[in-house]
């Protein structure tokens, strides 16, 4: 039987990307997540400071115990942010050792696993628990790091925004409003809009296991509104109220928490 035309067989084609959010230490599945796509694309939230969920895991529990885990977990649900600022301060004091280095020898050897586990492509932002500053050494040939960038993926424009806005937790990369904003802008008018966090609607932001309102984005709302993209993908809320809605052309996608699914959201055209 003869081959179709090359035309005939470049419109049945079709371009499969799967995308994760809050990996959150979840090597085994990311190095999976990329199996049966195109390419990639990951949200952020490499690193795992504290599992909510088990607190024997991650960089806290690792330095001070599952004990004091569980205290810093209570008080930051109960919002009682001064008091877990108080104690963390008492932990680090009696540590013995320099803070920042014993945090950035911790997160140093999780990205060293978990940019290996990256398929290529991939295409990565930042999340607001990372370090961009170390990113550059571990990303490797395959990777490509964006922020407040766009790339073209099969025809179709992706801008991406890392990072989150800033919040009374202090996570590392946490920035200003309308630095925020102007990264927004800088990806104005793509057909896909890749963020860290969503846009602030309620429904979105809600997070129904912590029962609180995370932060996010009036400029990336206002974005949606004015320039119509195809979809909003995103993560940072873990359990939220809703994982799905539509602001008027644009589909928002709340893309999963990857470390406890190990599952990737997929998108298809």
């Amino acid at each position: 039987m003869a081959s179709p035309p090359a035309r005939e067989a470049s419109r049945t084609a079709r371009t499969r990307v799967h995308v994760v959010s809050d990996v959150h230490g979840n090597a085994r599945d990311l190095a999976r997540a990329g199996e049966g796509a195109d390419a990639l694309i990951c949200l952020g939230d490499l690193v795992l400071f504290l599992d909510y969920a088990d607190h024997s895991r991650g960089i806290f529990p690792d330095l001070f115990g599952e004990a004091n885990a569980d205290r810093i977990v209570e008080l930051r649900t109960a919002r009682r942010f001064e008091e877990a600022r108080a104690f963390g301060a008492e932990l680090w004091a009696g540590l013995g050792t320099d803070r920042r280095t014993a945090v950035e020898s911790a997160v140093r050897r999780q990205y060293a696993e978990l940019f290996a586990a990256f398929p290529t492509p991939t295409y990565a932002t930042y999340g607001n628990v990372d370090m961009p500053p170390l990113w550059p050494e571990y990303a490797r040939a395959g990777t490509t790091v964006l922020d407040g960038e766009v790339v073209e993926i099969a025809g179709r424009t992706f801008g991406f925004v890392g990072g989150g806005l800033r919040t009374p937790m202090r996570t590392p990369y946490e920035i200003d409003d309308d630095e925020y904003a102007a990264k927004v802008e800088a990806v104005a008018g793509v057909d896909v809009l890749c963020t860290h966090i969503p846009p602030e609607v309620p429904d979105l932001v809600y997070d129904t296991v912590a029962r609180r309102f995370e932060r996010g984005s009036r400029a990336l709302l206002d974005a949606i509104r004015r320039t119509r993209p195809r979809y909003s993908l995103f993560g940072h809320v873990h359990q939220p109220l809703s994982p799905r809605m539509r602001i008027g052309a644009t589909e928002c996608v709340n893309v999963g928490h990857f470390a406890g699914s190990g599952r990737p959201w997929a998108l298809e055209w």
